[in-house]
C-alpha cells in the first residue's frame, strides 16, 4: 500500500509538471503566432557622437588631470562653452551623419539601410556629409545592388557620401563602396574582389545509384539552365557561364562609372588585396580607420549615429535565447572533451 501510495504522490507530481509545461508552451506559441501575424514594427535611433567623444575627453582629463590643472581645464572649457553661445547662426556647424552597415550574404540589412537614409535625406542639407561604415564579404548581386542603388540616392541629393572600411569590403561590399565620392580604408582591410561566383552541388548519381528518378520540366530553351538533382548538360552549362560573365561585365561597368580613374581590366580579376595595395590600386583614397576620420570630422561637424532598429517578437528573442543555449552547452562539451585528451 506504502509503494502505491508514493508511486500515486509521484505520478501527480509528473502529471502536474507536465500539464504546467505544456499551458507554459501554449502560451508562448499563442503570443508567438499573434506577434508573427502583426508587422514587425522599428524606429530610428539619434545618437550624438560629439557628445560621445566630449565625454571621452572630460573622462580622460578628470583622470590625468591633478586638482589645479582640472580647475584650469573647466575654467578653459567653461569659457569656450561661451563663446559658442554668443556666436552667430552662420558660423553654426554642419551636421555628419553616420551609418553602420553589416552585410549578410542575402543583403537583408539593406532593409534598414533604405530607412536610415531616408531619415537623413528628410533633414540633411548640400552642406552636410554622410560617413557609411561598410563590412561586408558579398552576397547575392540583386541585394547589393539594392544597397549601392541606397548610396546613390544620397550623391542624388548632392549630399557628400564617405565610406569606411575598417575589416572588409570585397565583392557586393566594394560595389557599395565605390559608390562614394570618398572611401578610407584600414591598412589591413580587404578590399575588391571585383568578381561574380555561383556554385551548387549535383546529386543526379546518388538519385541514379539508388533507383530514384527526377523529373523537371520547364518551358523555355534556358528556364533551369544547371539542376541540383536532374542531369546536367553542357549546353547548360555554357549559359550558366554565359549568364555569369553577363553579370560580371556589369560589375565591371558599374565599378568603372563611379571610379573612372580605375585600371578596370588589372582589378576585376576576383582578386582581393589589403588596403595598403588597394591604394595603389586607386581602389580607395586613403588609408585611416573610421576612428581617426571622426575624430578628425569632430572639430567641424556635429556628428549623429542612426540606427533603424526593428523590435524582435517573442518567437526570435526565445529563438536567439535558445541558439546562446545550445551555443553554449556545446562549447562546454568541447571543452571538457579537449580535457579528456590532455
Amino acid at each position: 500500500m506504502e509503494f502505491l501510495f508514493v508511486y500515486g504522490l509521484f505520478l501527480a507530481k509528473a502529471i502536474t509538471i507536465v500539464v504546467a509545461v505544456v499551458v507554459v508552451v501554449g502560451f508562448i506559441i499563442g503570443v508567438a503566432v499573434k506577434q508573427k501575424q502583426s508587422s514587425a514594427s522599428g524606429n530610428l535611433e539619434f545618437e550624438s557622437l560629439s557628445e560621445h567623444f566630449d565625454d571621452i575627453k572630460s573622462q580622460a582629463q578628470h583622470v590625468l588631470l591633478d586638482k589645479d590643472e582640472l580647475k584650469k581645464f573647466e575654467k578653459e572649457e567653461k569659457q569656450k562653452q561661451k563663446k559658442k553661445s554668443s556666436k552667430k547662426d552662420e558660423d553654426k556647424k554642419n551636421n555628419m551623419f553616420v551609418l553602420h552597415f553589416n552585410g549578410s550574404m542575402n543583403a537583408q540589412e539593406v532593409e534598414q539601410l533604405r530607412e536610415e537614409i531616408t531619415a537623413i535625406l528628410c533633414v540633411a542639407t548640400k552642406d552636410d556629409e554622410v560617413l557609411v561604415n561598410v563590412e561586408s564579404g558579398g552576397g547575392v548581386v540583386h541585394g547589393y545592388g539594392l544597397g549601392a542603388s541606397q548610396l546613390q540616392r544620397i550623391k542624388d541629393k548632392q549630399i557628400k557620401l564617405t565610406v569606411s572600411v575598417d575589416k572588409v569590403a570585397a565583392s557586393g561590399g566594394y560595389m557599395m563602396a565605390c559608390v562614394a565620392d570618398h572611401i578610407i580604408s584600414a591598412p589591413f582591410a580587404i578590399i575588391g574582389s571585383i568578381g561574380v561566383i555561383a556554385q551548387l552541388p549535383n546529386f543526379n548519381k546518388v538519385l541514379k545509384k539508388n533507383d530514384i528518378e527526377f523529373e523537371q520540366h520547364t518551358a523555355g530553351d534556358f528556364k533551369r539552365t544547371l539542376t541540383m538533382f536532374g542531369e546536367n548538360t553542357d549546353e547548360g552549362r555554357n549559359k550558366f557561364k554565359e549568364e555569369i560573365e553577363d553579370v560580371h561585365v556589369m560589375f565591371k561597368g558599374f565599378v568603372k562609372q563611379h571610379r573612372p580613374e580605375l585600371d578596370i581590366d588589372k582589378v576585376a580579376t576576383g582578386e582581393y588585396w589589403y588596403g595598403q595595395r588597394a591604394k595603389e590600386l586607386n581602389l580607395v583614397d586613403e588609408l585611416k580607420t573610421s576612428d581617426d576620420f571622426l575624430m578628425d570630422a569632430n572639430n567641424t561637424y556635429r556628428l549623429f549615429h542612426i540606427k533603424y532598429a526593428t523590435k524582435k517578437t517573442l518567437a526570435q528573442k526565445l529563438g536567439f535565447s535558445a541558439y546562446q543555449a545550445i551555443e553554449q552547452t556545446f562549447m562546454r562539451l568541447v571543452d571538457a572533451g579537449n580535457k579528456l585528451y590532455r
